[in-house]
């Protein structure tokens, strides 16, 4: 039993970098790709001190067409439900360095956000045993609230230190399609991976849980 215990401990653990690895694929993918002239002015503002997703917008918006919708943080639902379902698969080293990798795949300001998100995490493991009891809407609620606090505290720390943050309304945007999400990401969590909460008296590899 605790050597299966084990093994699966580690799979989902495996999982959740894979999860993190397609989704920082899928977020690099160039899917609006346009002919670019090689002196062209749009290429003379360095677009790496921005957000992707931002220097995507003002490549359409240069263009002359806007995207009117905003891929949703997958990852970050991810680790919002497992860490409240299932916290030893997601320990706080293993969250840390997905998140610290994510930041310099997807050229954020390395670490700030990462810092939050696993704050956010961490948060949601500690009122683990609150929510496992109450229904899907206080969970719903409580993980909008985190996600617009580490929204808020990102963008107020990025203007602080004198870095440009994510036009507002693009974040808005994703942060409306990320809360959007949750519910989806949930019920694939429980539903095609298997990572429900926890119940008395469940054994796994850290032993029964209260």
């Amino acid at each position: 039993m605790d050597d299966l215990s084990s093994a699966r401990l580690w799979l989902m653990r495996i999982a959740f970098v894979a999860l993190a690895l397609v989704n920082a694929f899928f977020h690099l993918l160039p899917l609006e790709t346009q002919p670019v002239g090689l002196f062209a002015p749009e290429l003379s503002p360095p677009l790496a001190a921005i957000d992707p997703a931002e220097a995507r917008l003002r490549d359409l918006l240069n263009h002359g067409r806007v995207r009117m919708w905003v891929a949703p943080d997958l990852l970050i639902c991810f680790a919002f439900a497992w860490s409240l379902r299932r916290p030893d698969y997601v320990p706080a080293l293993l969250l840390a360095v997905v998140f610290l990798m994510t930041d310099l795949l997807l050229q954020r300001p390395p670490g700030l956000w990462a810092v939050l998100a696993l704050l956010a995490c961490e948060n949601l493991k500690m009122r683990g045993r609150t929510l496992r009891d109450s229904t899907f809407g206080a969970e719903w609620v409580t993980v909008t609230l985190l996600l617009a606090g580490i929204l808020l505290v990102n963008r107020i720390v990025l203007s602080v230190m004198l870095v440009p943050p994510p036009t507002l309304g693009l974040s808005l945007l994703e942060l409306g399609m990320t809360i959007l999400a949750y519910p989806v990401v949930v019920l694939v969590t429980q539903t095609l991976m298997g990572v429900r909460k926890a119940a008395p008296g469940d054994l796994d590899a850290a032993g029964p849980r209260a």
